[in-house]
Formats: structure tokens, sequence, C-alpha cells
């Protein structure tokens, strides 16, 4: 490996420094002191001049072997970000265009014993910039981001991380450098590249059996013989093949059929089953006698979308079955962890992928502008039982087809499926997000007569291009060409549809600023919610890292600097200002963290009221529309410190929005929502039997602790993986019962309970906006806090009913078990999970504790 340090240059040598590979030139300034934290303020523009410069990354080695050993020497980059000159021992090895890509070239001819290797950057936004100027054919929009966003042009011409170039969440760093492993390696007669395995269910003989393809590059003149063994201990199975290689780069694939006798476990998602894996190992003996041995593990199950007519309704279904059983797709959009990639380690992945199956999550899509995640983010998702729908780098524009762009992006796609297939995790690829709808909808004021050609190219690229090599290299599971899509429909169509956010087909994106989100009648019923949002500001402890107190209030240039979305700070002020009193504090500190704490307390209240409704109509058709089996909400993770559609903050604390989908994900959910004054409750369970349960409902009015009333429903029978109607009554009625109960004086609550300890988490209804509330009372709120074990239990009290409870311990690593709740008990504990080693006394100096009433 040539991982370690090297020197790095600026292109007139002025600054010389070292630097870590992996990484890249800002992080290695950043390191040796040369620069402050990117991140810091202003920064993302006064930094431009780095990614505007062409640096190079230099280093020289001693040849650890002898060279004449062996018959042939690569040199190996994983990955180079993104276009440079690749040069050993002052001779040119080759370039490379694609971050994405994975370059080889044989330096058998050019390695000595002392080496000096050099890779010449170009400047991502002037290659970009070039390759859109020389492209004569049409043009390519769009050309630039919108200036709110603070980006760089044309990055549709150069194959990189889309959103390193700025997107409406984050910033413009367009970097340079040797992101991923770069390695030597020497052999002689032959050499494994790639290795897959894919387990198939074979219903003719109701036995599982696993496809092992092994990509070689021979280099031995003649054909090698040899034996292969695959041996799977714990199934009892061991199967030896005879295998020929033909000199060149070939590849083999053998057939294993699992021992008939033995019980395979499959790989189930998050809240349906166990992730069991096997332990496989591989061993490649071939007459040369040289021996490789390859261990991995490899998964059981299936996976199908479901495309079919639908009873009572005029479109097609859109669900995933997984191992046979349809599953309702739950969690989030994922997008890069950071804009700077060597800084996302495994420690960050593993503690933002466990955050979402903490949530209840069983899914999250690798959302198209970002990157294809390290091997280890499949890997964890593959063991915590997150399935992963995976898109293709193409996002929110048109993209050239000429020779040179096509060949790289083939490159690219043979590349990222043959590594990443082998993960029971991917249950999807789709060619792009929103490009269809882009086309569709005309983003871009094509003039009509011109839309011919674009479609063209948008058929060319992801149906003959990318599909093709899809299809080819991985058959194991479904492909859609975009997200939104209408699926069959859009192929029928010719891959384009007029409307892919039609709702009786395929999946659909879906925003709405302008209207009241509380709402439940303005969301789309549609088959499969794969984007929705709302935005807010991360907590203060998270903006304070980046900040000075000059910035401290919502009006400041560094607010209006940090949101990347047009009108976004007013948008949020509106949603408040919908159902809450604005702040109105004349301490503007004060007033913004009374903002920050409303604007969350909105984004968790808006996307609860769209996801729940996704979750209740799952069962059902309404003139047409409905049958709803996904929802995956926009977005996941946090890229820098900045107000966006995020649940889990810069560094993973988290949002208020990501307690709240603990709950709206929960396996067993009541949900209450009204139509023409009536109150209706419906029981969502994603549990795989059926249950008999008691659903409980509570009023209680603004000013009391003590419930104005309660009711018992018992001996409901809420169905396995469906949403059924179990409580209706007019609300009238239902506060007439409740003496002297008004819409503004009172509120809702209510859970399901069952046998055994199965709860459902409580659930709240709102009956009139909160600014109009009778009765609410400023409560006297305390906490005491004790350490159990490596945990530390909460204990609150209140002298009457707060809504939206939050606990804040500022930057102290951790999440709480429950947090932003309605408090209508004059005691609740509430469990903090420290991520790093902290203490009672830590904890009861950061703590805030704030309810809706605090809010000035």
């Amino acid at each position: 490996s040539l991982r370690g340090s090297w020197r790095l240059r600026s292109g007139n040598g002025s600054v010389s420094l070292r630097a870590e590979v992996p990484g890249c030139v800002h992080t290695a300034l950043l390191c040796q002191g040369l620069i402050q934290d990117p991140y810091y303020r202003f920064n993302d523009v006064m930094y431009r001049w780095i990614s505007l410069d062409n640096w190079t990354y230099s280093r020289t080695f001693k040849t650890p072997f002898d060279i004449r050993k062996w018959q042939k020497v690569n040199l190996v980059f994983e990955g180079v970000d993104t276009v440079a000159e690749i040069l050993l021992n002052n001779v040119t090895l080759g370039r490379t265009d694609n971050m994405f890509n994975r370059y080889s070239f044989d330096i058998s001819s050019v390695i000595q014993e002392v080496n000096c290797l050099e890779v010449h950057f170009l400047s991502a936004i002037s290659y970009a910039a070039e390759q859109s100027r020389c492209h004569k054919a049409h043009s390519i929009p769009p050309a630039c981001p919108p200036p709110v966003q603070k980006g760089e042009c044309h990055v549709n011409f150069i194959r990189k991380e889309q959103c390193s170039f700025s997107w409406d969440w984050g910033p413009s760093f367009p970097t340079q450098g040797i992101w991923k492993d770069v390695r030597i390696e020497a052999y002689n007669h032959y050499h494994l590249i790639y290795f897959s395995i894919t387990p198939l269910f074979v219903k003719s003989a109701q036995q599982w059996c696993l496809e092992v393809e092994s990509i070689f590059d021979v280099v031995s003149s003649k054909p090698i013989a040899g034996l292969v063994t695959v041996n799977i201990p714990k199934l009892q199975t061991q199967q030896t093949f005879s295998v020929k290689l033909q000199p060149g780069e070939g590849s083999i694939v053998l057939l294993v059929n699992i021992n008939k006798s033995a019980a395979v476990e499959a790989w189930w998602p998050n809240g349906h089953g166990k992730q069991t894996g096997y332990n496989m190992t591989t061993t490649f003996m071939m007459e040369a006698g040289c021996q490789i041995e390859k261990f991995s593990k490899v998964y059981f199950r299936t996976v199908e979308l479901v495309q079919e007519p639908i009873p009572g309704s005029p479109g097609l279904s859109f669900y995933f079955r997984i191992n046979g059983r349809p599953i309702f797709i739950k969690g989030s959009n994922w997008i890069p962890a950071d804009s700077f990639q060597d800084r996302v380690t495994y420690d960050t992945l593993r503690l933002l992928l466990k955050s979402a199956a903490d949530a209840n999550m069983n899914a999250l899509r690798v959302w198209g502008g970002g990157v294809y995640e390290q091997d280890e983010f499949y890997d964890i998702c593959d063991e915590i039982g997150i399935m992963i729908w995976q898109d293709f780098m193409f996002a929110c524009a048109l993209y050239p087809t000429d020779p040179n762009f096509l060949e790289s992006v083939r490159a690219e796609v043979s590349h990222q499926v043959r590594r990443l297939k082998s993960h029971p995790s991917i249950i999807l690829w789709s060619g792009n997000n929103e490009n269809e709808a882009a086309i569709a909808s005309n983003w871009f004021s094509i003039p009509y007569p011109d839309i011919g050609v674009y479609i063209k190219d948008y058929v060319t690229l992801y149906v003959k291009n990318i599909r093709e090599i899809v299809l080819g290299e991985d058959k194991s599971r479904p492909f859609v060409a975009s997200s939104p899509t209408n699926g069959l429909e859009s192929v029928k169509e010719g891959w384009l549809s007029r409307d892919p956010y039609d709702t009786h087909y395929g999946d659909t994106h879906f925003y709405d600023y302008s209207n009241d989100c509380w709402n439940w009648t303005m969301y789309p019923k549609t088959r499969f919610a794969s984007e929705y949002g709302f935005q807010s500001w991360p907590s203060f402890s998270t903006i304070e890292k980046v900040s000075s107190p000059e910035d401290w209030s919502y009006t400041s240039n560094f607010s209006l600097h940090r949101q990347h979305h047009e009108g976004g700070n007013i948008q949020m002020l509106q949603e408040i200002g919908r159902h809450f009193k604005l702040p109105q504090s004349p301490d503007p500190v004060k007033q913004l963290k009374d903002m920050i704490y409303l604007t969350q307390v909105m984004q968790a209240q808006c996307i609860k009221t769209e996801t729940e409704f996704y979750r209740f109509s799952q069962s059902e058709i309404i003139n047409g529309e409905g049958h709803t089996m996904g929802a995956l909400y926009w977005q996941l993770n946090d890229i820098w410190q900045a107000p966006s559609w995020a649940s889990l903050e810069y560094g993973g604390k988290w949002k208020l929005l990501h307690y709240f989908a603990q709950n709206f994900f929960a396996p067993l959910l009541p949900v209450a929502y009204e139509e023409k004054g009536m109150l209706h409750i419906y029981g969502v369970s994603d549990l795989h039997e059926d249950h008999k349960l008691t659903l409980r409902v509570t009023v209680h009015a603004w000013s009391s602790l003590e419930p104005i009333c309660t009711l018992a429903k018992e001996g409901l029978t809420v169905k396995a993986q469906s949403a059924v109607p179990i409580y209706k009554e007019s609300i009238c009625d239902l506060l007439g019962r409740c003496r002297n109960c008004t819409r503004e004086s009172c509120v809702i609550t209510f859970c399901l309970v069952g046998e055994d300890g199965l709860q459902s988490p409580r659930n709240h209804y709102f009956l009139s906006s909160l600014k109009d509330a009778v009765g609410l009372e400023k409560t006297q709120l305390t906490a005491s806090v004790f350490q159990q074990d490596d945990i530390y239990i909460f204990v609150l009290q209140t002298t009457a009913i707060a809504p939206f409870v939050t606990l804040d311990v500022g930057s102290i690593k951790g999440r709480f078990s429950d947090n932003g709740f309605l408090m209508t008990e004059k005691k609740k504990m509430v469990v903090f999970y420290p991520w790093e080693p902290t203490s009672v006394e830590e904890l009861e100096r950061s703590l805030i504790l704030t309810s809706l009433l605090d809010v000035v």
C-alpha cells in the first residue's frame, strides 16, 4: 500500500506541505494549520482559491520486492478525485477523469528499485467549464446552480460527487485528492480482481444456490487449469470445481448448490427478523502453484419489486417483497456525511446508520448526487438490516452522451456493480435522481421542438448504457431508470412518462412549503413516497462551533449565508406561524435559540403528519389511490452545520424529527386524523402476527395534569402488516362527553396495549393550533440525573401539562430514549445513552430543558 505520507504542492509551487493519503487538499491544508476549519463561518467562499488551483501529490518509494521475479506489476488507485495525470519515474501512465472509477496501470516496464510517483491534478472547476465549452452539439442544462447555493458551474460535465459543486443543503468544496487506497500489486500467472456472491432461490427445486463470480487477470501466455473449492461449514456445504482460466481478463461463474438438509436462515430487514450471515471460504488451487484464499460472508435473501394491477384502482402497485414477504419501507435518504470524504470514518458511518436503525428504520436511499458509499457503509447495513435503494450518481441535471463520457460511465457502473452486488442490503439499482421528471416537467425550459434530442440522450445514458450493464452484471435485483418514476408505465411510454409524479404508479417526490403541513389532505396518496420533507435549523451547540457571537441571530448574514434553499428561512417562519406564536424576545440570541427550537418542533410535527398518512394508507384504495408501501423522508444526515431537511445534525446529534421518527416508524402505532369533523384512529402494524389489542384514549384539558376523561376500546384485532380503522367518532360528541372541553382547551392522546407487554408509543392529536390553545400554563420543569451502569436516567417533573418537552445537553455526544414529547404526567423518566464517557455533573451542568411555554 502507498497510503500514508505524501508531498503536496500548489500549481506554482508557492505552497508545499505534507499530506496524508487517502485524503484531499483541503484536509491536508487544515492538518498543517495553513487554513481554518473550512466549515467555519464564510470559509466555503473564502477558500474557493483551493479548488481553482491545480495541485500535485508526489512521493518516492522503494520497491519492496525483486522486480525481476514478477510477470506483472500494477499501480492501482481505488479512487482519484478527479482529473489527473499520473506519472511514475517521469513516464506518463495515464489520466483519470472519474472519481467513481478504479484505475489500474501496468508499470512492469517502468518500475525501478527507487521510484518517484506524481499525480498532477487539474482543477475540477476549470475542467468542467472546459468540457462544457467543447460540447458543441447542444446545451446540457443546468449551466450553474442558483446563486443562493454559492456554487460552481457545469458539474454535470464531470464524473465527480455532484453536490461537491454545492447543493441546496450543502457547501461548494470541489475537492482534489487521492480519496481511496492506492497500492502496488505484483503477480505471476493470475490475479483475482473482483469476487462476488449472489444468492438465488430456485423455486422448482426449493433450494438455495449461490452464483460465485470471479474476475481474473491471467498473465500467463497459456490457459491455467486448477480447482476451486467453496466451503460453508455451517450449512454443511462444500463443492469443488475444475476450472480453466484463459489468458487475458476473464471471469468464471460457479453455481454452488446449498445442502438441502441444512436449515438456511434468511437475511431480514431491521424489525422483520435476524440478519444471519454465513462464513464462506473460497480456495483457488491452480496448477501454477499459487493459491488464493478468499474469506467472505454470505447472506441469503430474495428481493422482488412488485408492479401489478390493483383491484379497484387504475395503475400498478409498487412495493418490495423480501423473502416472499411484502415489506413496508420505512426510512430516509442518505447524503455524503462530509464534504471531505477522508473525514468519514467507520465510526462516523456506524453512528449514523445505527441511529437510523434505532429510529425503527429499515431502509435508506443512497441519493444520486453524492458518492457510491464505502464498503464499510454497506457492511454495516448488511449487519443491522438496513435495506439500500442505490442510485447511480446522476442528479437533477441533464448529461452529455459523447463517446468519452459514456465510456467513462460504463467503466464506473460495471466497477460499482461488481464491487457492491454481494451486499444483501442493496435491494434496488436506480439510474438517477429526478432526471426523468426534469425532462417531463421541463425544468430547464427547453423549447418544445428540441426536446427529442434530450429524450434520446436520456435513453442512451440510463437505458442503453447503465441499464444494459446492470442487467448484464446483476440479475438478482430490480432496476428502475429514475426516481421518481412510473416504473413499468414509464418503460411503456418509452422510458419517459408524461407525469412521473402520477400517484397510480411508481414512486413520488413531494415538497410543499406554502400549505399547512398539519393538513394530511395535501399529501399525495402515492404508491411509494421516496422523498418528502421540511427544513429545520440544527441545535445551537452545533451552530456555535462554526460561528461567532455576531452571527447569533436569525437574520444575521451568517444565517442567510448558511441557508442554501431560496427563501428557506422565511418558509420555516411561515410554517411555524400557522400553529405557534413566533418568538419576540428582544435578545437576539434568546430569539435565535427559540427559533431553532420551533423549527425543529415544526419539522418533526410536519413529517410526523405526512409519514403517518403514508403508513395508514397502506391497506386501502380510495378513489383509485393508496396502497402506499414506502416512506423515505428527505433527509437523514447533514454534510455541514446549516439549516436543512436532515433529522441528524452534522456530528450525529438527533434533531427532534429523529426522536419523532422513532415513534412514527414504530412497529405498532395508532394514528389519528380528522375528516369532516370525524376523528378516525387507525391501528398500523408491521408485526408478523395479528394481535388482539386495547385502544386507550385520554382527553386532557391543557390546564390540568388530571385527565378529563378516558376511554378504552377492547378486543380490537390489528392485522399483521396492515393499517386498519379501529375507532371513529365525531369530535363534537367526544368533547361533549368530556365536560366543558373545547377544541382549544383540550388535547387527545392515545396508545395501543396488548398482551405480554406489547405496547405502541403514545401518540397525540391536537384539536387546534397551539397558538390558540386555552389553559396552557408556564410550568416548573425540573430534572434530576442518576447514573446506572453506563447509562444515565433523567427524572423529569412538571407542575403543568408541557408540550414538546426537550432535553438538550449541548455538545455531549449521545442520545435520549425520548425527546420533544407532550408531558401529561407529573413525572417521566428519560434515559440518556452516551456515545462517549461523561458524568452526572457534566450532564447536569449542560442540561437545558425547554417546553413550548419557554418561548417568549
